[in-house]
């Protein structure tokens, strides 16, 4: 899974085959070092994702590659995993200390949708000479107010003029609705429940990607039937309400499907603590 050569054979690697560079700096005084080989890198699902979307290089702080990549991207304290784009080197996205596996494949989510080439060619604007590109860091540094206005200008200029969000879903459930000779109907399913306080013992979180990218996220409790999260997404998400779906596992490649008939308990249906996504039947 770790790339065995220099970090920029690494970038080389990962431009050519199209895929983000991951970086993870280490320091063997640190504990949280060995929490991140022992419980993150050993996940079998994070190592998939790894080995199906990025080049992963890994290198200790105090060697001499460790120190340039910590001197260039101004990392501080270690341990420190970095998403890279091995076209620009630019920083994407950072974090410091120990990530558990749930969270950081929530977090590589949005890395796994496209590729550094494909990233660059959506692009809305033409990158300048030295200009400042948006990133979202775990780790502040002094350009995140600089960082943070870019991308909520670009996301101004992405937006539609004259659309309001809630109407055009509601418009859109409203096309779904007609576009059947028989009207279909509000699905039935179970009454949502008070949401339960979070106990790691009796309850579990369950993050949910939806089509139109939004993420919910609720606890439930490991007895729980999974049938919950279709009470949960209808009534969440308009569409949902009106149109079959399902769940698939939110790892590239898994195969495993949540389907309501299957009436599992959180605890048995393997989901509890995970991200999933609605898919459409």
């Amino acid at each position: 899974m770790i790339h065995k050569g220099s970090f920029d054979k690494a970038k080389v690697d990962a431009s050519r085959e199209d895929k983000w560079l991951l970086v993870n700096l280490q320091s063997t005084e640190e504990f949280s070092s060995h929490m991140l080989n022992r419980d993150t890198w050993a996940n079998e699902a994070v190592s998939q994702t790894i080995i199906s979307n990025f080049i992963f290089w890994q290198v200790y702080h105090d060697t001499s590659e460790g120190k340039k990549v910590c001197t260039y991207y101004k990392t501080g304290s270690v341990p420190v995993v970095l998403v890279i784009d091995p076209i620009t080197g630019q920083k994407m996205r950072s974090w410091s200390g120990m990530v558990h596996p749930d969270r950081l494949l929530e977090d590589l989510l949005p890395f796994m949708d496209r590729g550094p080439n494909e990233h660059h060619v959506a692009l809305p604007l033409k990158r300048q000479r030295g200009s400042i590109q948006p990133s979202s860091n775990s780790i502040p540094d002094e350009n995140e107010e600089v960082h943070r206005a870019i991308a909520e200008s670009l996301e101004v200029v992405n937006e539609p003029v004259g659309v309001d969000t809630d109407s055009a879903e509601e418009a859109k459930v409203e096309e779904v609705v007609k576009s059947s000779s028989d009207q279909p109907k509000l699905l039935n399913y179970p009454s949502l429940p008070e949401e339960p306080k979070s106990n790691k013992e009796l309850t579990c979180r369950v993050g949910i990607r939806l089509p139109d990218g939004r993420r919910l996220q609720r606890n439930f409790l490991l007895t729980d039937s999974t049938q919950l999260l279709w009470s949960f997404c209808s009534f969440e998400f308009a569409e949902a309400a009106v149109r079959a779906f399902h769940f698939t596992q939110g790892i590239p490649g898994a195969k495993k499907s949540v389907v309501y008939n299957d009436n599992l308990t959180f605890k048995d249906s393997g989901v509890e603590n995970s991200l999933i996504i609605l898919t459409w039947d």
